[in-house]
């Protein structure tokens, strides 16, 4: 009888530490003070990445002792490891504190008082004048770059633009653009700007966490982003994406930009 009690305890002992060994869902929700939506979560130990909804809920998988990492522009980072009773519940409460970037005080320019008189002719210049002040009706969309106006101005080849041809209109900028190569530099010139300014804010969004979980020396990181640049899908695997996505593409190109450091080195 005490040998089969023994067995028990040793099979339910054993039975609980495989189950805690095991990957499970872990449901967990941030409370902030400020916006608590794409705020990124991230499995440092097995390497997973996710991001809050715009009530600050996330799912994310892990086991028992996993370090899990919460990552933000507007909180302090926060690392909790898993522990037992998090297992057990399948479920994670976080409150993370603001970041505040307190700067020294700077006065710029004349102080004002508060009269308005005497605070009217304490000013210099004149407010600058836009189409909203003289009632006419402007662009207020993103402003194309140099490039983007010369492409513009260059026009692009259609076929049907032949049909001028007929009608005494035939555009010859397009034409003329198309055969001395001067478009196709321009879209190229274009794609590596647009590419260039898309590579920055992935920096910014991701660069921090994403090297605190997948390790890469300091001074490689530069040139493991123009890796990623110069790569075809680029632009279609990022352009428009979440954090998940590009944090997925991210972690391809490093195992392929490692592999290709390992064979340079043979």
């Amino acid at each position: 009888m005490l040998k089969i009690k023994c067995f028990s305890i040793l099979l339910f002992l054993f039975g609980r530490q495989q189950i805690q060994a095991q990957s499970i869902e872990i449901t967990g929700e941030i409370e902030g003070k400020t916006d608590v939506e794409n705020i990124h979560v991230i499995n440092k130990t097995s390497k997973v990445f996710t991001i809050t909804d715009n009530l600050g809920g996330f799912v994310i998988t892990g086991k028992l002792n996993d370090t899990i990492l919460f990552s933000s522009i507007q909180h302090l980072k926060k690392e909790i490891i898993v522990s037992r009773e998090i297992m057990e519940s399948k479920a994670i409460f976080v409150v993370l504190q603001e970041q505040i970037n307190e700067l020294d005080e700077v006065l710029v320019g004349k102080v004002l008082t508060g009269d308005l008189m005497s605070d009217i002719y304490n000013t210099e210049g004149e407010p600058p004048i836009n189409f909203y002040d003289v009632g006419i009706p402007g662009y207020t969309g993103k402003i194309a770059t140099q490039s983007e106006r010369r492409l513009a101005e260059a026009g692009d080849f259609k076929p049907k633009m032949l049909f001028g041809l007929f009608a005494g209109g035939l555009p010859l900028n397009p034409i003329l653009n198309g055969i001395s190569g001067r478009t196709k530099m321009l879209k190229e010139l274009v794609k590596k700007e647009r590419n260039a300014d898309l590579l920055r804010k992935i920096k910014v969004d991701l660069s921090e966490d994403f090297f605190s979980v997948y390790k890469l020396e300091e001074g490689l990181r530069n040139d493991f982003y123009f890796f990623c640049e110069e790569d075809p899908d680029f632009n279609l695997r990022c352009q428009n994406k979440g954090p998940i996505e590009i944090f997925e593409y991210l972690k391809e190109k490093l195992v392929q930009y490692k592999e290709n450091l390992n064979f340079k080195k043979q």
